[in-house]
């Protein structure tokens, strides 16, 4: 009689004993977890390196808005005002970045579509920083909303923000 509660008097002992080994090793796990995400650098700083797209939120109304053709992301030929504009602000404001926006239409597939608004934002990135404006200032934002209204051309666009 005694050897059977001693037996099942070891199994409680076994489970318990099993179930503080788990909960140890997942809080081991969890802090190993938060001190690698810790080492991993800012996203806005990472994409101003690397070119890809910051999270970061837009700020007040656009300085400038550059056009582009149908699956075109080549920048148009009267930009150079636009970016001088974009220069200035720039220049004015030396604790500021720019952020830019590439949005596009309807037309095509939702994979092509992204990358022709990503090359557009690229193109006026390019003029940005041929112009003189550092690399580090010029964050790249996905659109959240990637029509402009009604109207196909106006969606076909780079937002330009000074924030």
């Amino acid at each position: 009689m005694f050897d059977q509660e001693d037996g099942e008097l070891n199994v409680v002992i076994g489970v318990l004993f099993g179930v503080i080994a788990l909960v140890i090793a997942l809080v081991v796990g969890l802090g190993t977890w938060k001190l690698r995400a810790a080492d991993v650098p800012a996203p806005a700083a990472a994409a101003a390196t690397a070119g890809e797209f910051a999270d970061v939120a837009e700020v007040g109304e656009a300085l400038v808005k550059f056009y582009f053709a149908v699956g075109e992301a080549t920048l148009p030929p009267d930009a150079s005002p636009d970016i001088a504009t974009i220069v200035v602000a720039l220049e004015g404001a030396p604790e500021k970045q720019v952020l830019l926006s590439g949005f596009h239409d309807e037309t095509g597939g939702a994979a092509v579509n992204a990358e022709v608004s990503k090359n557009r934002a690229l193109a006026v990135r390019e003029a940005l920083v041929e112009a003189g404006v550092p690399a580090e200032r010029v964050l790249l934002r996905r659109p959240a909303v990637t029509l402009g209204g009604g109207d196909a051309a106006e969606a076909r666009r780079v937002e330009v923000r000074v924030q």
